[in-house]
């Protein structure tokens, strides 16, 4: 193998070890919220969905739990992560802070921010959930993820899923995404 090879496999094998540095420990020093700026972003989130998804007050209402995460970075170059930190409300109060991290492999670049909501219609899909210590979306349990479109309402009487989500990117709800293999940890708040 010629010098030049093994300096490209050299390169590349420092950019994947750099990236992977970079998705996953750097989030966890630099996004690290404190609990009251977590709750401040939750009500802010809550707030923007309930504006922007038509119907979905009576969701929020009758929801045994939400898990809200305001802010979801993902990056990728080739390896993509992401990362966020949120909180779960049952009852219209914070009981706990969770983290979701995610990695994935193929043909990415770029970085964009996103809002996760997932609401727990069952509670024994909520009591599932509180009770692991890393729950994975696919794995753990199931999610359906919810796409609307402009205009278009939800509705809470054909809802039949112990466990749905939706996601925002900025300029509202996003499509075509998945949360299969994200994973949620409790995160340890004063």
């Amino acid at each position: 193998m010629t010098d030049h090879r093994v300096l490209k496999r050299h390169q590349r094998f420092v950019l994947v070890v750099l990236w992977v540095y970079i998705l996953f420990a750097l989030p966890s020093l630099t996004l690290a919220d404190t609990a009251k700026e977590i709750d401040v972003s939750v009500d802010v989130t809550l707030e923007r969905f309930k504006k922007e998804v038509l119907g979905s007050n009576d969701l929020v209402k009758t929801a045994k739990g939400i898990l809200v995460f305001p802010k979801v970075i993902k990056a990728g170059f080739g390896i993509g992560g992401e990362y966020g930190e949120g909180a779960l409300r049952v009852g219209n109060k914070t009981v706990e802070y969770y983290s979701t991290m995610a990695a994935s492999i193929g043909f990415q670049l770029g970085a964009q921010t996103k809002s996760i909501i997932l609401v727990f219609t069952k509670n024994e899909a909520l009591k599932q959930f509180r009770n692991s210590e890393g729950w994975k979306a696919g794995v753990d349990g199931s999610v359906a993820l919810i796409s609307l479109g402009v205009g278009e309402s939800l509705d809470t009487t054909n809802v039949k899923d112990p466990i749905i989500a939706f996601v925002f990117g900025q300029k509202g709800l996003m499509y075509n995404l998945t949360l299969e293999g994200s994973k949620f940890s409790k995160l340890d708040r004063p």
